[in-house]
């Protein structure tokens, strides 16, 4: 769930923090348990997948050999 004021991921508005976002896709009366059955359905409304975060390597790869 976002917080109060964000923009909301379903709506044009600001984030009342209704939950709306926590249920299911597939089936409303559930909450999300990320099992990303909705990924592959033809029944979703979207489809997608939110990215937290990005790691990158600063290794450097000459140093390997």
């Amino acid at each position: 769930m976002k917080n109060i004021g964000e923009p909301c991921i379903l709506e044009a508005r600001s984030c009342t923090q209704c939950g709306e976002c926590d249920y299911c896709e597939l089936n409303p009366e559930k909450l999300c348990d990320n099992c990303c059955n909705c990924i592959e359905s033809p029944k979703a409304d979207y489809l997608g997948i939110e990215i937290d975060d990005i790691l990158i390597d600063t290794e450097d790869i000459s140093d390997s050999h």
